[in-house]
C-alpha cells in the first residue's frame, strides 16, 4: 500500500498547453497598421490648421470643378440647332480644360498632408454649382448657364485663393492664379459666342 502511494505521488506533473505559432501571432496582428489616416500626414511645414483651412477650400473647389466639367460635357452631348458644330466643339474643348486642372488640385491637397475627395456622393456635398438634369436646353440657355457658372467658380477660386494668402501659401496661391485666367478665358469665349443669339441660340 505503502508503494502505490509513493508512485501515485511521484506521479509528474501535467504539462502547462503552449500555444500554437498561430495563436501566438494574434496579437501582433491586431495591432493598428499604417494604412490608418494618421499615415497620410505628408510632412509639411503648414500648421494643422492651415491645412485643415486650405484643404477645405480646395475641396470645394475640386467638387465645383467636376460639377461643371459635367454639366459642360452634358452641353457638349446635347446641344442642337445651327451653331451646333461651333458649341459642340467649344463645350468639348472647355470640358477638357476644366478636367485637367481636377488633379492638380487634388494633389496640392495631398502635397500639403489634406485628404481630397473620394466619391461622386462627397463631391454632391460640396459642389456649389447646381446639376442640369433637364431633358431640353436651348443653345442660348446652355450659354447663359456655363456664363453663370464658370463666374461663379472664378469667385470660388479668389475665395479659397484668399484663404491660401491668409496661411502663406504661396505654391496653391499661384495654382489658383493659372486656374483664374483659365475660367475667365471661358467666360469670355462664351459670352462672345453668345452675343447676337435669339431665344433659341440661333
Amino acid at each position: 500500500m505503502a508503494r502505490a502511494s509513493a508512485k501515485s505521488v511521484a506521479k509528474p506533473a501535467a504539462k502547462t498547453p503552449t500555444k500554437s505559432p498561430e495563436k501566438a501571432a494574434a496579437p501582433a496582428a491586431a495591432k493598428p497598421s499604417r494604412g490608418t489616416a494618421g499615415a497620410l500626414d505628408t510632412p509639411t511645414d503648414l500648421s494643422q490648421g492651415a491645412i485643415a483651412a486650405v484643404s477645405e477650400a480646395l475641396n470645394g473647389v475640386l467638387a465645383d470643378a467636376f460639377a461643371l466639367y459635367l454639366k459642360t460635357k452634358n452641353f457638349h452631348w446635347h446641344v442642337s440647332g445651327p451653331h451646333f458644330r461651333d458649341y459642340h466643339l467649344m463645350f468639348e474643348e472647355q470640358a477638357a480644360e476644366i478636367i485637367g486642372v481636377t488633379d492638380e488640385v487634388a494633389e496640392r491637397v495631398r502635397k500639403i498632408g489634406g485628404t481630397t475627395l473620394r466619391s461622386i456622393g462627397h463631391i454632391g456635398k460640396l459642389q456649389h454649382i447646381a446639376d442640369n438634369d433637364a431633358p431640353f436646353v436651348s443653345a442660348a440657355d446652355m450659354l447663359r448657364e456655363l456664363i453663370a457658372d464658370n463666374k461663379a467658380m472664378v469667385t470660388s477660386l479668389r475665395a479659397a485663393h484668399d484663404v491660401a494668402d491668409e496661411h502663406d501659401d504661396v505654391a496653391t496661391e499661384s495654382l489658383l492664379e493659372n486656374i483664374i485666367d483659365a475660367t475667365e478665358k471661358r467666360v469670355w469665349f462664351l459670352f462672345e459666342a453668345s452675343r447676337g443669339a435669339d431665344s433659341t441660340g440661333h
